[in-house]
């Protein structure tokens, strides 16, 4: 997740949920039953006594080389502009902004003179997956010298509108915006897919690949689930709300467990412009209420002023304001076309992608799925990333057939098990327990609601967060990237920090409100964030029991208030946003978004041994009058967690995955000296990184969001 810390620019902290959500009370006493609020399942009184032991019909097994010890010397924190690994590893970088994706688009130049952004690759890596190829150039699930990476591009380094970067002067910062910069920036978000290869010493691209790929906010997609021809996805591209154009916005991502790559569209709403009269023009129907809560208020400037370019259709599609007699002559409704979980196969380029929109649509990081069983329904977490907004499950209609883990057409599992489910959303108990609200029209909150009027499926597939307001769910501190625990099966996610927390909003689940010092800067909530996790009897249960993983803090924070993990100066940190955990070994990868600590450091990754929900006690936290009780994980050692890598300046560490051996480990450092100014972009002097140029890699010298690849001298499994 990309935030722009400018004035005027916070278009990726969304703050739209400033609902005062029922308080759960109140949603039981609209007449129901605790029965009809949650289908199925156990009862969360059995929560209160689950463990780890409570796995056992989930089929979680370990990691194929579980490892207990972390074998390398912590990397110590860092502000240089470059990539710090520990002694005995080796990074190279592989693939940066601008590089070809095909043999006939000229080398990148650097200087803002490029074209043909369709066949290169797009700025902001964020999440990123490994699709192994055999020798042979067939799909495979071991192959690991060979094979594709497909990943986000989520936004760009921008100012006053215009992605300076890639502009030849740094572009034009006023309406209207040049067609021929704004057709460059619509290019360069998106998703890639770019063949690699091993010669058992170096990483390369091959650009000549049948399977390199690019997918951007033009590309056709197909919409699918409960909001496919809903009245609420016509547009004047699709009168029929059945299709769409492009993804926008990706932050992170998975695979699901036949074998294709999932993408969450995350802070898209600042893409849209809507004039100051539209609301009028609406009526006010339900639709303007909707447009407030997810952060497209009437009057707002657009993020790049696109819908300024001209009257060409690319454009005006940008313009989301009820102009015309209806929805099939206008673009009232484009920006219901995105918020998706977008689905790739990444070895298939007949295919399009897919906008799954029965897992609902918000400001969605990435999709973890749980070990898929036999007959049992396939489960997916995700979170949504703004402040004061939720964390959601889906549960598939479907069971799992094992035969699906290698189909004669992936897309088509998709279809079987992405269309059709449940979708919760979580409510965090203070005694440690919780349960997840269903959110469909067969539960009566919602079908009943007097907050927002929900008429289908539809409805709530694409109003999600209304939903989720509707039930009276917990507003967590930016819910970012989730992990699945390969050893044991429990649930991790990232809470990267709320400026907005306070004591009066405090709660078990999100107990820290304090005040930071950066120099002379005073920052208040949650500064440096959180990670959750949580255990289920089986993962289609509507219970679970949590714990708080890890507080970020500064090492010399206070025990008792802030650092409650007992970080150290081997393992402190700030904004935890991705988090992966390794099939090969288990280890779980934690990466950093971070503003508050960057005086100290540059953002990171942390390699980490958890343990178990419940392996901590309980912390309480006073604040005057209000006294807070949470659930923590035991406290941290450098045995258990150590930084493995810092980035170069300005950067976020963000997206991660690794050959099937893990004896390769491919990390996205995103947005490289960000915090330059566009009057500087032909003064490399002033440039805040000159990364990877400065790294000998590529022409030119403004910063290049890349892909790296980290190996161990000796060939060794990574981390280990």
């Amino acid at each position: 997740m990309t935030l722009d810390t400018r004035p005027g620019t916070l278009f990726n902290e969304e703050d739209s949920n400033t609902t005062s959500n029922p308080a759960f009370e109140q949603v039981l006493a609209t007449r129901l039953s605790r029965r009809s609020l949650l289908r199925g399942g156990a009862g969360v009184a059995g929560a209160t006594v689950l463990g780890t032991t409570a796995l056992s019909g989930c089929a979680t097994s370990g990691p194929t080389a579980a490892i207990n010890t972390l074998g390398f010397k912590p990397v110590a924190k860092s502000i240089a502009d470059v990539v710090t690994v520990p002694e005995g590893y080796r990074v190279q970088v592989l693939y940066g902004l601008g590089d070809p994706l095909t043999a006939s688009t000229p080398a990148f130049k650097n200087d803002g003179t490029d074209s043909d952004w369709a066949h290169r690759a797009g700025d902001h890596h964020d999440g990123i997956e490994w699709f192994s190829l055999d020798a042979s150039g067939q799909p495979s699930r071991t192959f690991g010298s060979r094979g594709l990476l497909a990943m986000n591009h989520e936004a760009t380094t921008d100012e006053k509108l215009t992605s300076f970067f890639i502009h030849a002067d740094g572009g034009k910062a006023s309406l209207p915006r040049p067609a021929a910069e704004v057709d460059k920036e619509l290019m360069i978000h998106g998703l890639s897919v770019v063949e690699v290869q091993s010669d058992g010493k170096q990483w390369a691209c091959k650009t000549n690949s049948p399977f390199n790929r690019r997918v951007t906010t033009m590309t056709e997609a197909l919409i699918s689930g409960p909001a496919k021809g809903s009245e609420h996805l016509v547009t004047k591209y699709s009168t029929d709300g059945t299709k769409a154009r492009g993804t926008l916005n990706n932050c992170g991502t998975g695979k699901t467990p036949w074998g294709t790559f999932v993408s969450g569209e995350e802070n898209w709403f600042g893409y849209f412009h809507r004039d100051a009269e539209d609301d009028t023009r609406r009526k006010k129907d339900k639709h303007v209420q909707a447009l407030n809560r997810y952060g497209r208020k009437a009057g707002a400037a657009s993020r790049h002023g696109w819908e300024s370019a001209g009257s060409d259709d690319r454009f005006v599609r940008w313009n989301n304001g009820a102009l015309a007699a209806s929805a099939k002559e206008d673009y009232r409704n484009e920006m219901n076309t995105f918020g998706y979980i977008v689905e790739l196969d990444p070895y298939d380029q007949r295919q399009l992608l897919r906008k799954r929109t029965a897992l609902g649509r918000m400001g969605h990081e990435n999709v973890t799925f749980a070990k898929p069983v036999a007959g049992q329904p396939v489960v997916a977490y995700m979170g949504d990333d703004a402040r004061g907004e939720y964390i959601y499950k889906f549960v598939s209609s479907a069971k799992w057939d094992p035969a699906d883990a290698a189909p004669t057409n992936r897309m088509a599992a998709g279809d079987k098990y992405l269309d059709k489910g449940t979708l919760y959303v979580a409510r965090f108990k203070d005694d440690g327990t919780g349960e997840w609200l269903e959110l469909s029209m067969d539960n009566p909150v919602i079908a009943n609601s007097s907050y927002f009027e929900f008429k289908s499926e539809a409805d709530v597939a694409i109003f999600t967060r209304l939903a989720a307001d509707a039930v009276g769910a917990t507003k967590m501190d930016r819910p970012e990237w989730g992990g699945v625990n390969p050893r044991n099966g429990e649930v991790y996610i990232t809470l990267t920090n709320n400026s907005n927390r306070t004591v009066a909003t405090a709660d078990a689940a999100n107990p820290r409100v304090y005040t930071d010092m950066k120099g002379s800067k005073e920052q208040k909530g949650n500064v440096n964030g959180h990670i959750v996790r949580f255990v289920e009897p089986t993962p289609a249960a509507n219970s679970f029991k949590w714990d708080i993983y890890l507080f970020g803090a500064e090492a010399n924070a206070d025990r008792a208030t802030v650092n409650l993990s007992g970080l150290t100066a081997d393992n402190d940190l700030s904004s935890p946003d991705g988090l992966v955990f390794s099939p090969a070994t288990g280890i779980c990868w934690i990466q950093t978004d971070d503003s508050a600590y960057t005086d100290q450091t540059n953002c990171m990754l942390l390699a980490a041994l958890p343990g178990q929900v419940g392996d901590g006690d309980k912390k309480t936290l006073k604040y005057g009058d209000k006294t807070v009780t949470t659930h923590a994980g035991k406290a941290q050692t450098p045995a258990t967690l150590k930084r493995f890598l810092v980035g170069p300046r300005g950067c976020e560490i963000t997206g991660l995955c690794e050959t099937p051996d893990g004896r390769a480990l491919f990390v996205n450092i995103q947005h490289p000296g960000e915090n330059t100014r566009m009057a500087d972009v032909n003064d490399p002097s002033k440039y805040e990184s000159q990364w990877p140029a400065n790294a000998g890699y590529g022409a030119g010298r403004r910063p290049r969001s890349a892909t790296v690849v980290i190996t161990k001298n000796d060939g060794g499994m990574i981390g280990t």
